[in-house]
């Protein structure tokens, strides 16, 4: 784990035995529950290490996040990228969220065997979860991995974000023109993007980019739309 620990020190993080066992140990639960259910098509020790632990301490460094107390991680699956920040940032509150049930489980149980009190896995669609008064506006910073057109993400993510909180979109550097496109969605949810940056981290391979987007006004009540809309007609 020599590039995480240097990844780590890159950000002024914690690189002590207990940090470095707790990853160790949060890596092979995740390739032993691989065996029985799909929760990453990564199974090298290196490439996981570099491309689920480095790549979602990747928004650590910046202002946004650092200045976050309350984060929620939308399409979470295994953990990425809530679950290393919540462990290299314990005074944060984080909620890890996805749609699949079977994986909640899974991360619940990794989360408790981690023994990380930071950290809750919540099994909920982002557009229910989203309509809830207990999470709609109630975050600092929404981040996420998942695989979606910013434009449909956004509208997924953007609700839960506080005005004047940001959302996090972890991107690859291909994907200049679905930011571009996204922009008037963007804007219709309440938000501006402010920033694109090039994850610069030991080990990690340039091309990728974290988009960070300000939530300037609340998100109008209507959205997120119902379930598969978003991705049908993207705003």
């Amino acid at each position: 784990m020599e590039i995480l620990k240097r990844a780590l020190e890159s950000l002024g993080l914690s690189s002590d035995d207990k940090t470095m066992q707790t990853f160790e140990q949060y890596r092979e639960l995740v390739l032993s529950w691989n065996e029985k259910v799909n929760l990453t098509a990564i199974k090298d020790p290196e490439a996981f290490e570099i491309r689920h632990f480095v790549d979602s301490l990747s928004c650590a460094g910046e202002e946004a996040f650092l200045d976050s107390k309350t984060v929620i991680d939308i399409g979470t699956g295994a953990g990425f990228p809530g679950l290393p920040l919540a462990i290299c940032f314990p005074e944060k509150q984080f909620v890890l969220v996805d749609s699949l049930n079977k994986r909640i489980k899974i991360l619940a149980e990794i989360i408790e065997n981690l023994g990380v009190t930071n950290a809750i896995a919540i099994h909920a669609r982002a557009e229910e979860l989203a309509a809830l008064p207990k999470h709609r506006e109630q975050y600092d910073l929404c981040i996420s991995r998942a695989v979606a057109d910013l434009s449909v993400l956004s509208e997924y993510c953007l609700p839960f974000v506080k005005t004047g909180g940001s959302f996090a979109a972890y991107k690859t550097l291909s994907a200049d023109a679905e930011i571009e496109r996204s922009k008037k969605a963007v804007e219709i949810l309440g938000g501006k993007i402010v920033e694109t940056k090039i994850a610069v981290m030991p080990g990690l391979d340039s091309d990728h980019q974290i988009v960070w987007i300000k939530k300037i006004s609340p998100t109008a009540k209507k959205f997120p739309r119902k379930a598969g809309t978003p991705e049908k007609n993207p705003l």
